[in-house]
């Protein structure tokens, strides 16, 4: 039987984890990598709002616009567009041939501040 409190602390120290890793690898100009754990935290972090929601497993999904669906959470437009945003990050790090030109540590910083409200809103939603 899954016990969907284990299950949300799981995924939410799992997604805290992550999010350290995405600092590191910014730090160190790993902007590519950096992206990935930044959607791979997200991801972790909307799965522990679905588990909470649904009392059950989330589902093996990377689209974080699905997953927010799940969690009955009331994300603004915004946040959405964001969560969208971060999506192909996920698809570049998986997938060699989807490959993009990665963009600047400019383009990157605009993208992980943005991320950074989302993570830490949906931190305090916890």
């Amino acid at each position: 039987m899954i016990n969907p409190d284990k299950q949300v602390v799981y995924w939410k120290e799992g997604a805290q984890e992550d999010w350290e890793a995405a600092n590191e690898l910014m730090e160190n100009g790993r902007i590519r990598q950096a992206l990935f754990f930044v959607h791979l935290s997200m991801e972790k972090l909307i799965k522990a709002h679905v588990s909470r929601n649904t009392r059950d497993l989330p589902p093996r999904t990377h689209n974080l616009v699905r997953l927010a669906d799940l969690t009955g959470i009331p994300f603004t437009k915004d946040q959405l567009e964001i969560l969208a945003e971060i999506n192909s990050f996920s698809l570049e790090g998986r997938y060699p041939e989807s490959f993009s030109p990665p963009p600047t540590i400019s383009e990157a910083k605009a993208y992980f501040a943005k991320a950074q409200e989302v993570f830490t809103w949906l931190m305090n939603q916890l």
